[in-house]
């Protein structure tokens, strides 16, 4: 499709920005780039979130390395998730071939290999990277109850027993915390605990305790647990570039509501954690939600409401979001439209469903002189439609760009530069050592076997003898308890309240 002289300079206009910016590409103009016409995403509206979609093979990936360089050459950190490792290259400097240059050369790039400082995990540690976990308590049971498939009914039990383990100082730090609660507060003893709030139904808390298990023989007991990952950790800077976080999750389609949703989790913590900050000149971080249609599958109001609103908030805090995903429509209405920023990959419209999705992704766009139904299949790979918002917040002219490549390598990191990254980490020693200390599951064991001691004293039969003293080592022994470590910690923890805000997920007030 032809562009007319006014069109292109609509977009140079449009796209004129004076302060710093992500240099996305330039225009194309019959099929060729003008390299005086770039396509750019000004830093200070970065934080006003944004959408990359497009069809399978399209080059979303490809856009988000080359986001990801620009961010952090600026000094930003950013968050990625890797699902299949294709990103870990950008630890290492792009190989350049002939083809490659030429590209370049034609768009006004001047493309020099460079590597980004990066770090590198894995959840719960089921992969190559750190190992990150998150506690059962902090996670709270509305993310928790997206991650089992539970009910509204069921969401609201399992909302009860984290508020009667919140009340009770029972930690709940891995699943069988959570799995001692549930059998205490069915059993004879407790079922009586929660029965002025409305009890716990044994039949709701077999479902709860049987998704538990199933979630278990996924593997997800690795997952939950301490040392809990700080968010903060991703808000790192290194010799003046932001550090790229990149989180891998092996055998994503066993287990896909429990990475989408622990992605929300770091972003509800970032909330919590976060000073307001208004507007800046550039964010603190920028985090790119990968697969983000395995989030909004099957949710409730409730959780869909609370998303919707960590996106609109969070921005204050000087964090900005991208959805990656295949089409808009993947994207609730409530959360797209505070998208400001979009790149859309080539679409396909080979089924009815395909071409309901074109339909419903052209009706999201500004007016524009493109027949968007039309150049939406026939962009190439490393092409794009795009439009966002410029310095005043208003929307750019829709411009079809040739995106920038990557300086980085477009490859994975092979497993060497990877181990070797991950070794020289510091939190590699900070996360790695596994800590189990006393929470729910120890006490209410405890609990039971105090009360299994007592009935066996009561039934022995009385004696006129007094009852002679504890030997003193008893007490040396419990002073022992009390001076440990482990048991300092546990302390603190449970002195503090507990703050439960986004998803229920929770905060300790210090």
């Amino acid at each position: 499709m032809a562009e007319t002289p006014d069109v292109v300079e609509t977009v140079k206009q449009g796209y004129a920005f004076e302060g710093a910016a992500i240099e996305l590409g330039a225009l194309l103009v019959d099929g060729t780039p003008d390299p005086s016409a770039a396509v750019r995403i000004p830093l200070s509206m970065v934080n006003r979130h944004g959408l990359v979609a497009g069809a399978t093979g399209t080059g979303k990936t490809k856009t988000l390395q080359l986001m990801a360089e620009q961010l952090s050459a600026a000094g930003v950190a950013v968050f990625a998730a890797d699902i299949k490792g294709d990103l870990s290259g950008i630890s290492q400097p792009g190989e350049g071939s002939e083809k490659l240059l030429s590209r370049t050369k034609t768009i006004g790039q001047d493309w020099v290999g460079t590597g980004f400082p990066t770090e590198f995990y894995a959840l719960g540690g089921q992969g190559s990277g750190v190992p990150v976990r998150a506690t059962i308590t902090s996670f709270g049971p509305v993310l928790l109850s997206k991650v089992l498939g539970l009910n509204d009914v069921q969401e609201s039990s399992l909302g009860l027993i984290f508020h009667y383990a919140d009340k009770r100082g029972l930690t709940l730090l891995d699943l069988k915390d959570l799995r001692a609660v549930i059998t205490h507060l069915t059993s004879d003893e407790g079922k009586g605990d929660l029965k002025e709030l409305g009890g716990l139904s044994a039949a709701t808390a077999g479902v709860i305790l049987r998704s538990l298990i199933g979630f278990a023989d996924q593997g997800a007991e690795a997952f939950f647990g301490e040392p809990e990952f700080d968010t903060a950790d991703l808000l790192q800077q290194r010799d003046g570039k932001g550090v790229i976080s990149l989180l891998e999750l092996p055998n994503l389609q066993d287990r896909p509501a429990l990475f989408s949703t622990f992605l929300m989790w770091l972003l509800a913590d970032l909330f919590h954690d976060l000073p307001e900050v208004g507007d800046v000149d550039k964010p603190k971080l920028v985090f790119f939600f990968d697969e983000a249609h395995l989030l909004f599958d099957d949710a409730s109001k409730a959780f869909l409401d609370s998303i919707a609103q960590t996106v609109r908030l969070i921005r204050s805090k000087g964090v900005g979001v991208f959805f990656v995903t295949q089409t808009p429509k993947d994207v609730p209405d409530d959360v797209l439209a505070q998208l400001g920023s979009r790149v859309q990959h080539q679409l396909r419209a080979h089924t009815p469903n395909d071409a309901k999705a074109l339909k419903a992704t052209v009706s999201t766009f500004p007016n524009s002189s493109y027949e968007l139904a039309e150049v939406l299949t026939q962009l190439g790979i490393g092409e794009a439609i795009v439009t966002v918002m410029n310095e005043k917040g208003a929307p750019t002219p829709v411009a079809w760009t040739r995106l920038r490549a990557p300086q980085s390598l477009m490859a994975p990191a092979s497993a060497e530069q990877l181990a070797a990254t991950v070794a020289a980490s510091p939190n590699t020693a900070k996360y790695t050592e596994v800590v189990d200390r006393e929470s729910a599951y120890e006490k209410l064991a405890a609990k039971v076997q105090a009360g299994a001691a007592q009935a066996e004293a009561e039934a022995q039969p009385q004696r006129s003898e007094p009852t002679p003293r504890a030997p003193k080592q008893d007490k040396s022994m419990v002073e022992k308890v009390i001076g440990s470590s482990a048991f300092k910690q546990f302390a603190r923890s449970a002195g503090r309240e507990i703050v439960r805000g986004l998803f229920g997920a929770a905060r300790r007030k210090r």
